[in-house]
């Protein structure tokens, strides 16, 4: 339900690691069922970095409405609550014309702000933290451990003593709510979706996910990620966020002579795959995901879903 007990409209989101086939699905079923598609995809979001985030193709953003796509300035400052604000938005809408709405993308961050909204932890308290750090560097991070155990210890358990920013973290949060973090953290679980939804996760094997990956990759530097590269580094684009993705790191180094191309496709791939990995280990985590393996839409609920 939203803000004064207004219905929300059913997301469908497609959602899984880079090079599943996720845009080839999503664009299928918004085709069949008149619906629009809103990206979850924290690099795609960006303007004029193109080759490199593998954004849909002219012909693909031509057969359905696609939002969030090339929707940001590269300098400008963009978070998921930016994102969760503008999707917000952009799905009233394209519920107020009465159509489905499709949301699709692999930024973890972006669905689950979407989805559950933000976990609005208290910010930092400076001086704690410093007496903290100033602990542990005279008696060891163990004894900043010994300090969560006393509180919070559910949390202690899972952090090793090494891990000093989130057991530092952990102590913050007691510090300023009372509770400990796992149980402030439990209290967010709890809290109601923002929209119905339907998650669904894009899982081949990952012998085939790994060689999609690989011929994406090859792909995109024969498309000219090098070339475009050079085109953004001139252009003033240097410090940009989306620069620091994979591929375009590796693309830069080819640019910058500290690679050669075949050097930056095995380290893109290799990077990729590794990303890909960490995508479907966050999904995992997700309540209510659905994972398909291809032929995805046989996969799907009864052969289908996302009627309008």
């Amino acid at each position: 339900m939203g803000e004064g007990g207004a219905q929300r409209p059913l997301l469908t989101v497609i959602a899984g690691p880079t090079a599943s086939g996720k845009t080839a699905l999503a664009i299928a079923l918004a085709q069949r069922a008149g619906g629009e598609i809103v990206s979850a995809d924290s690099q795609q979001v960006y303007r004029h970095f193109d080759i490199g985030t593998a954004k849909p193709s002219s012909e693909e953003l031509a057969a359905v409405p696609h939002h969030l796509v090339s929707a940001v300035d590269p300098m400008e400052a963009f978070s998921a609550v930016e994102y969760q604000r503008r999707a917000d938005a952009i799905i009233a809408e394209i519920a107020a014309r009465g159509r489905p709405v499709f949301v699709v993308g692999g930024t973890g961050l972006y669905l689950r702000v979407l989805l559950h909204g933000v976990l609005e932890a208290p910010g930092a308290l400076p001086e704690l933290r410093a007496e903290l750090e100033a602990l542990a560097a005279g008696e060891g991070r163990e004894a900043v451990h010994r300090k969560l155990a006393e509180v919070d210890p559910e949390t202690a358990a899972k952090l090793p003593p090494q891990d000093l920013v989130r057991v530092i973290r952990a102590l913050e949060i007691h510090a300023q709510t009372g509770v400990p973090a796992s149980a402030f953290r439990k209290a967010h679980a709890f809290a109601p979706d923002r929209y119905p939804f339907q998650l669904y996760v894009l899982s081949p094997p990952r012998d085939v996910l790994y060689g999609l990956i690989n011929t994406r990759t090859r792909m995109l530097f024969e498309r000219g990620l090098v070339e475009e590269t050079r085109e953004l580094l001139a252009r003033g684009y240097a410090d940009a966020a989306p620069m620091r993705s994979v591929g375009y790191v590796q693309a830069r180094a080819v640019v910058e002579g500290r690679m050669t191309r075949e050097e930056a496709i095995r380290d893109t791939a290799q990077e990729t795959r590794r990303y890909a990995k960490r995508q479907l280990t966050w999904f995992r985590k997700e309540p209510g995901a659905v994972f398909l393996a291809p032929p995805y839409e046989a996969a799907l609920p009864l052969g289908g879903c996302c009627s309008p």
